[in-house]
């Protein structure tokens, strides 16, 4: 019989997708300590102006800020400080090649516990011009009009 795995998502990066075309994500094990574990439990996490960068050869998350846990005293850690992603060798070395040669940014784009365990979703990125921002906000008004038009038409 299969354990079926739960989902629970902590937090989303909204700026990723209003700053950034998503052209595709990947699945990462993220490095933490177990006060910064509790304060994520209790949803105390910024990814706003988190980015991801790979140095010899490891991926880290930079600019993420996990409030410190309000119990934590002495085994609180810098809400700032970089931590390590866990991901395949071979997936980091495929990001590198595309991140260096085509002009792409890793960025984060949610955050969730999946089990017991926090993964963290990272977007492989290419950022967006500002008539291509204005376009997907017409686009979005123009869809919620005809939501609204079509239950006027159903009352």
């Amino acid at each position: 019989m299969a354990v079926k795995e739960t989902f629970k998502t902590i937090s989303q990066n909204k700026k990723a997708h209003h700053d950034y075309f998503v052209e595709e994500s990947f699945e990462a094990g993220i490095e933490l300590c177990g006060t910064e574990v509790k304060s994520l439990r209790a949803g105390k996490v910024n990814l706003k102006d988190a980015w991801c960068s790979i140095v010899e050869g490891e991926l880290f998350v930079n600019g993420m800020h996990i409030s410190p846990y309000d119990q934590g005293n002495l085994f609180n850690r810098d809400p700032m400080r970089v931590r390590r992603l866990l991901m395949h060798k071979r997936e980091i070395m495929r990001l590198f090649g595309l991140v260096k040669q085509d002009g792409y940014a890793l960025i984060p784009v949610s955050i969730y516990f999946k089990g017991s365990r926090v993964k963290l979703q990272v977007g492989l990125c290419r950022g967006k011009k500002l008539y291509d921002k204005r376009s997907d906000m017409a686009a979005r008004d123009a869809k919620r009009d005809i939501q609204r038009a079509l239950k006027e038409r159903n009352r």
